[in-house]
């Protein structure tokens, strides 16, 4: 059996997982570097993208006590959808990096609603574009090259050309992945054009291994790089999902829900949009229902406690909406949508499963609403998350969406981006 590696590396904000597979998709090795935390001044949320890159020669330096380097033959890198840094034409950062949830751009952001369509992936305060719009008037960028994305600052460090992205992080920068092109409508807001990158599917190859890690960690020269992904796809990707119709249902503390779709599918009045992977599209939203709901009322002790004695075989007929809060996002575009878990019965346990009863019929109300706006209906749901863990919130699943729910087998964005990188190569 061939002994070729193939790397997975997911680039967060908290830390750096990298994953090795063989050919045959099973796991070699893996290894996780944390990071310390951001740093935080009101909405602006920061890191140094110099700590990401000390991170990955340290998660190079465990997973090579465990897996041979001069067997890698390409990697992949995902990074958090929106995270972006400026580099001048050497590619050193001449800003910090201004993180997925950093929201200060609001101007920016109002003047980006007035130029995009209504569908676009750049529209609010935390979009790429936001950022871009706010770094291009710091005095720094007036030495910027290219604003790059977290995956495009970790491949171009490996060795690939600078200035390289993927389609699914662009989105949020403005590409049309519809169209393949920055739009027109980039001038109107005032994007330098210049330091935009040039965009490629996912799983292109995009260079090979830098000499210098090659005698740094004995990682052969000719072993590729291959682009990347978002961490949300990469994950995606991870649970082998990849036929129209395969779904995945993220249960976290939010509910997140992705289609593959042959077409795709875009709302802005409900949050929608679609990432290409392929020959598919990846249409998805998300609530704010979830597992933040049951916390508010049990802890994780009592939740194990009482999920044996769930009996989903019997609905308990309480017609809740189980929110954290008033607002939601998908399903329903109500930002003053209320949440309704009255009236509560004694029994604790009727409780617990009537709220996961609610959040199986928001995920099939979910699905139901893609449906209508073009995507196909979900033939297979694969789960992840907390609360994919939970057998008897499966049936609950299966009995209200009416098709197979099954946990996934893998689901770390590493993983997905390993399978990319092995992709690139077959």
């Amino acid at each position: 059996m061939s002994s070729d590696l193939f790397l997975g590396i997911d680039m967060g904000t908290s830390g750096c997982r990298i994953i090795a597979i063989n050919e045959m998709g099973e796991i070699r090795g893996r290894s996780h570097v944390s990071l310390p935390p951001p740093q935080r001044q009101g909405r602006a949320i920061e890191q140094d993208p110099e700590q990401w890159w000390q991170a990955i020669k340290q998660a190079f330096t465990n997973l090579f006590q465990e897996v041979p380097a001069k067997a890698v033959r390409s990697l992949a890198v995902d990074g958090t959808s929106g995270t972006v840094v400026l580099v001048d034409k050497k590619g050193s950062p001449l800003t910090p990096a201004l993180l997925y949830n950093d929201s200060r751009n609001h101007a920016e952001a109002h003047l980006i609603a007035e130029q995009a369509p209504p569908h676009s992936g750049a529209l609010g305060p935390t979009s790429s574009l936001a950022k871009l719009l706010y770094l291009q008037t710091r005095p720094e960028a007036l030495q910027a090259a290219y604003l790059l994305h977290q995956a495009d600052w970790i491949a171009f460090r490996l060795g690939a050309k600078l200035g390289i992205s993927d389609e699914n992080n662009c989105l949020k920068t403005g590409y049309d992945s519809n169209q393949q092109e920055w739009p027109d409508w980039l001038d109107r807001v005032g994007v330098r054009r210049e330091l935009l990158p040039t965009v490629v599917p996912p799983g292109t190859l995009i260079g090979t291994i830098d000499p210098s890690h090659t005698e740094t960690f004995q990682i052969p020269p000719q072993a590729k790089l291959v682009a990347g992904t978002t961490d949300s796809i990469a994950a995606f990707i991870a649970t082998g999902a990849g036929k129209p119709g395969d779904a995945v249902t993220s249960l976290g503390s939010t509910l997140a829900l992705k289609v593959a779709s042959e077409r795709p599918i875009f709302s802005a009045k409900y949050g929608i949009y679609s990432h290409r992977l392929g020959r598919l599209w990846l249409a998805g939203g998300a609530s704010n229902s979830g597992g933040i709901v049951l916390r508010q009322y049990f802890t994780q002790a009592q939740l194990d406690e009482m999920t044996p004695h769930l009996q989903p075989q019997q609905i308990t007929g309480l017609n809740y909406y189980p929110l954290p809060a008033q607002g939601e996002r998908f399903p329903v575009p109500d930002p003053h949508y209320s949440p309704c878990l009255a009236p509560r019965p004694r029994d604790d346990i009727t409780f617990f499963q009537a709220i996961l009863e609610g959040i199986a019929r928001i995920e099939a109300q979910g699905y139901r609403q893609l449906q209508s706006l073009g995507a196909p209906f979900p033939s297979l749901v694969k789960t992840t998350g907390g609360g994919a863990h939970n057998p008897a919130w499966l049936q609950i699943r299966e009995h209200t969406l009416r098709v197979p729910v099954i946990a996934a087998h893998e689901t770390e964005a590493a993983y997905g981006s390993a399978l990319l990188a092995r992709q690139a190569l077959s």
